[in-house]
């Protein structure tokens, strides 16, 4: 006889499905909180993302709506994607709520950091993107228009410009947490990562390619921090191997 009965794993299946119902309404609910006060402010939060172009468009040009809804549609759609992005620490909290019962305890202790760290992380590769990256990108696209073209971008097409960015960044800053976890997990080591030093900065750019629009800026813009962050991944792999190396078996 089986040590559990199959109305047992039905019944332990239900429940995990309960749970996990229970996790997306949650996440879903932080969102819906955030959102709502955003959308009140959408036009002003619109306003903001706009100004690393506003700022570098010829004098008596604008930005311009194309389609008949979308001065109301695309300041709501930013305010939904920026309430997903805000609220990223809460689904993670959710998920983790979901999947920290089945972990072991080890499993646990570098799990919560590195989710911390890649909702940082990600932050920050956003943060970099609106300083950084779209003003040297609009400042070079505007300067070199031809002559008798007005640069007058369409309100939609600027936002999903932008939210590539903005996700191309934030994913291409984990790069330290992948190349950690490639330690960690045994996949590789500190030292076969460093003689692979020129086939990942060659695919740097490739996947800078790839995930960036397609102007030479925000490639190398995407490629140079990510080849800096995998030195620092790089670092912080090493002193993870000294320490585990230096502790006494258990």
């Amino acid at each position: 006889m089986s040590a559990h009965s199959p109305n047992d794993q039905q019944s332990s299946f239900v429940s995990h499905l309960i749970e996990l119902r229970t996790r997306l309404i949650h996440a879903l609910l932080g969102m819906l909180v955030i959102f709502l006060p955003l959308s009140i402010y959408a036009n002003e939060i619109y306003s903001l993302l706009a100004d690393p172009l506003l700022v570098h468009m010829p004098a008596g040009t604008s930005m311009v709506a194309i389609e008949v809804i979308s001065p109301f549609l695309t300041p709501l759609k930013l305010s939904l994607m920026l309430s997903v992005f805000i609220s990223i620490p809460w689904i993670f909290y959710q998920i983790w709520l979901f999947i920290a019962p089945g972990l072991y305890q080890h499993e646990q202790r570098i799990a919560l950091p590195l989710i911390s760290a890649g909702t940082l992380l990600f932050y920050t590769g956003m943060l970099f993107a609106y300083v950084v990256v779209m003003p040297l990108i609009f400042q070079f696209i505007t300067a070199t228009a031809p002559e008798g073209v007005s640069v007058m971008t369409d309100i939609s097409k600027y936002l999903d410009f932008v939210l590539t960015l903005f996700f191309a960044f934030g994913v291409a800053f984990q790069v330290p947490i992948a190349t950690f976890l490639l330690v960690k997990t045994g996949v590789s080591s500190p030292q076969s990562l460093a003689e692979k030093r020129p086939y990942i900065i060659v695919g740097a750019f490739i996947v800078g390619m790839l995930l960036t629009p397609p102007d030479i800026i925000s490639q190398t813009l995407l490629a140079l921090p990510m080849w800096l962050l995998f030195e620092i991944g790089l670092l912080m792999s090493r002193k993870f191997v000294t320490q585990t190396s230096a502790q006494p078996n258990e």
